[in-house]
């Protein structure tokens, strides 16, 4: 599915590092041929965490839980809808005239069973472990090898999470 940009300048992405057990899920872009975390565009009717949870059900049919890397306010519930923040962000240029801000979320997933075939398709999805991941050297960033080892770190299940 294209999605149409909100602006012609700019848009806000998410990006999702799912886990369960000690795997993290990637997918590899059928456009670019590079592995890359689950995620797509931020639209206008919803927040980044609603985002990441439809961009994930749309491309791999997993229920996920958000993973807070900072405290969550639970004050002012009647004026404020407090967030899941997320763990890292960036801005990167898709073409001269067009750049994200990519907001990047860890995830756990209570299954490892990919359901494509819906909106969205994709090549290849693969759980990798670290071991796995030390050694692909190629169609992967660094950016994107150390999210996933980082979310990896912080959600595996070595370290009793």
């Amino acid at each position: 599915m294209n999605m149409p940009h909100i602006h012609e300048l700019i848009d806000f992405t998410v990006e999702v590092f799912i886990v369960n057990k000690n795997k993290v899920l990637l997918r590899k872009h059928d456009k670019y041929n590079i592995w890359l975390s689950v995620g797509g565009h931020v639209e206008l009717n919803e927040d980044p965490n609603k985002a990441a949870i439809r961009e994930v059900k749309e491309e791999v049919g997993l229920d996920i839980n958000l993973v807070p890397s900072s405290l969550i306010l639970k004050t002012d519930k009647e004026k404020y809808e407090h967030l899941i923040a997320p763990v890292f962000m960036n801005k990167h240029k898709i073409n001269e005239k067009h750049e994200h801000i990519t907001l990047v979320y860890f995830a756990k997933s209570n299954s490892n069973k990919i359901k494509q075939g819906g909106k969205e398709i994709s090549k290849d999805c693969k759980w990798f472990s670290l071991e796995d991941l030390e050694s692909l050297k190629e169609n992967i960033s660094e950016t994107v090898k150390i999210y996933a080892k980082t979310a990896l770190n912080f959600l595996g299940e070595n370290d009793n999470k």
